[in-house]
């Protein structure tokens, strides 16, 4: 496994990153003495679900905003 020390892994910290997403296990070092192993993360990360995901899948009606308002305010007590 290949040591790289603290300098070293700040200039080159895209090519060490890079090393690791490719399966590559290393290991930071200060003043010669290991301080972390970095390895790849094992499973990808969830991506956050995309506004509009079912789009034209699902229909909203144009009164929304304003369905069973009338029996909603009554739940309330609110009368029009």
């Amino acid at each position: 496994m290949q040591t790289f020390n603290i300098h070293e892994a700040k200039t080159h910290l895209s090519k060490l990153v890079e090393l690791a997403a490719n399966g590559e296990n290393f290991i930071i070092a200060k003043a010669g003495r290991p301080m972390v192993e970095v390895s790849p993360i094992s499973k990808p990360h969830r991506t956050k679900k995309r506004v509009g995901f079912m789009n034209e899948e699902v229909l909203i009606p144009d009164d929304f905003d304003s369905l069973n308002q009338e029996e909603i305010l009554k739940n309330f007590g609110i009368e029009e």
